[in-house]
Formats: structure tokens, C-alpha cells, sequence
């Protein structure tokens, strides 16, 4: 399956070569609780930015090893490109996800989808 979404303006679009989660994921840690995204995470491989990079920005907090990007135009979180920590926040020190900003997908409402919380706000 294929995924398509994009910011609210659209200078930001992305592919995605998988499947929506059956659960998507709602971080409680400072910066993701202000964000309000709901991710959908996928490695690397599946994830394609499809519309060129000057509409992008990213934003690098603490250990800065997590690149949030959002739209330079109108704001919107898109995704993350993060270490793929465990719920207990170890981490094996390779490898990688990107999550996605669900609320973007394509004729899908995220608001819908069933959550998991991830404890962020005391884990990072």
C-alpha cells in the first residue's frame, strides 16, 4: 500500500510505502505534547519526501538526535527522524524511524484511530 500526505500548504509532501499502523502513537515528553501530532512510525527506507527541501525546516532540542521538521510556509509538523527507541527508552545506538505525522495522511482521520502513549514526558 502507499501512503500520501503533505502539510497544510502543501510545500511539504511525503510518500509512504506501508501500511497505517493499527495504532498510532501520542508522545507525552515537552515538546511533542505542545506539537499535538499523532505518529505512525516507519524506518527510514519507507519514507519519501516528495516535493523539494526549501519548504522544509527542523527543529533539534536536548541531544539534538531527533530532526523534527515542519513546514517553513504554514507551520505544520510533518515528521520526525529519530533513534528508534523502546518503550523503556534504550536505545541499540543505530538504528533509526521516522514518524509521521498521521493527522497528514490522505483520506485518513487520525482523530479515529486507536492511540498508544508513550511516556515521554519522564522516559527523554
Amino acid at each position: 500500500m502507499t501512503i500520501t500526505g503533505s502539510c497544510h500548504c502543501g510545500k511539504n509532501a511525503f510518500r509512504i510505502d506501508g501500511e497505517i499502523p493499527a495504532q498510532l502513537t501520542r508522545c507525552t515528553c515537552s515538546f511533542c505534547a505542545r506539537r499535538g501530532a499523532l505518529l505512525a512510525y516507519y524506518t527510514p527506507e519507507q519514507f519519501h519526501v516528495t516535493t523539494p527541501s526549501d519548504g522544509d525546516a527542523i527543529y533539534r532540542w536536548q541531544t539534538k538526535q531527533v530532526a523534527h521538521h515542519f513546514c517553513r510556509e504554514c507551520g505544520v509538523a510533518t515528521y520526525s527522524d529519530s533513534p528508534a527507541f523502546e518503550m523503556d527508552g534504550s536505545w541499540d545506538g543505530t538504528t533509526r524511524r521516522i514518524g509521521v505525522n498521521a493527522r497528514l495522511f490522505d483520506g485518513f482521520d487520525a482523530a479515529e484511530a486507536p492511540v498508544t502513549v508513550i511516556d515521554g514526558k519522564n522516559l527523554w
